[in-house]
């Protein structure tokens, strides 16, 4: 999420950050690893309004579509994967997941195909 103004450095590896009123119970220090420098493309900020962030400042990724599929072979079983993209992703953002595991999480995403006789 973010991006978020840095107000001051603190240490050699925590800096405090501008947290909006939304984010009050969170803990306005992090550590440099949790920190990603801003590029500043405007596309891939994610806004936090709309995200549906719960009382614990987590919240449930969404799958919308399915953009690929793949199939690899293994010695002798075959793993079919789909990419997927999230709501409140860039299509850069899509991951490979276990078709099966997608099929069974979200089926209204697989088209449902007559089996023929």
């Amino acid at each position: 999420m973010g991006p978020y103004q840095i107000l001051k450095r603190i240490g050699k590896f925590a800096y405090e950050l501008d947290l909006p009123n939304e984010l009050a119970p969170v803990h306005p220090m992090f550590n440099v690893s949790m920190l990603k420098k801003c590029i500043g493309d405007p596309v891939s900020i994610i806004p936090l309004e709309g995200l549906g962030v719960d009382e614990s400042l987590s919240y449930e990724e969404v799958s919308v579509e399915i953009l690929k599929r793949q199939v690899k072979r293994l010695r002798n079983k075959e793993i079919a994967s789909v990419k997927v993209l999230w709501r409140n992703h860039l299509v850069e953002g899509a991951t490979w997941e276990a078709e099966a595991d997608m099929k069974s999480r979200y089926p209204h995403l697989f088209p449902f195909t007559p089996i023929q006789a």
